[in-house]
């Protein structure tokens, strides 16, 4: 039985994930956080396979809750499952050692495979999250944005600057 603790802030979401998983007959939603301050607690009283960890909750954010769980529970596989997709929690979460980078916009149908992935040992990237780490950080700039908006308000009238 793999079992799986869910840090979200969000009642539906977590709610959802319980119920997605309650259809399985390998995987079990051992402990739920509505912040990143009751994670290490919750792993050390429910002993979870894999937490599901949301990057933007209260209290303490899903980065550092990882930093801080890791530190103690090395053998807990951390997968991320996130609506923030940008370089920097990208890397972040890689240099932290993370398992895996979900999007919550991924199919949900996969994500009891993608548990089972994990805790096998393997790795669970969304697709636009493994192209950040595939194409390389260099590449990733704000660059044209910064230029576009340059432009824009250069170009807008006076009382709009």
């Amino acid at each position: 039985m793999i079992r799986v603790l869910v840090a979200d802030d969000h009642q539906l979401i977590r709610q959802a994930l319980t119920d997605l998983f309650a259809d399985t007959t390998d995987i079990r939603v051992v402990g739920e956080c509505a912040d990143g301050g009751e994670v290490a607690g919750a792993v050390a009283r429910t002993l979870p396979d894999v937490v599901l960890m949301d990057l933007r909750m209260p209290v303490m954010d899903g980065l550092e809750a990882t930093r801080e769980l890791l530190a103690t529970h090395p053998q807990v596989r951390v997968v991320v499952l996130t609506g923030a997709l940008t370089p920097a929690t990208v890397r972040e979460a890689t240099a932290l050692g993370v398992a895996g980078y979900l999007l919550k916009g991924d199919d949900p149908g996969a994500l009891p495979d993608r548990i089972r992935t994990v805790a096998s040992g393997g790795r669970a990237w969304s697709a636009a999250a493994a192209a950040l780490v595939e194409n390389g950080w260099e590449s990733m700039t704000l660059a044209p944005a910064v230029e576009a908006r340059s432009t824009y308000a250069a170009e807008s009238p006076p009382r709009l600057r």
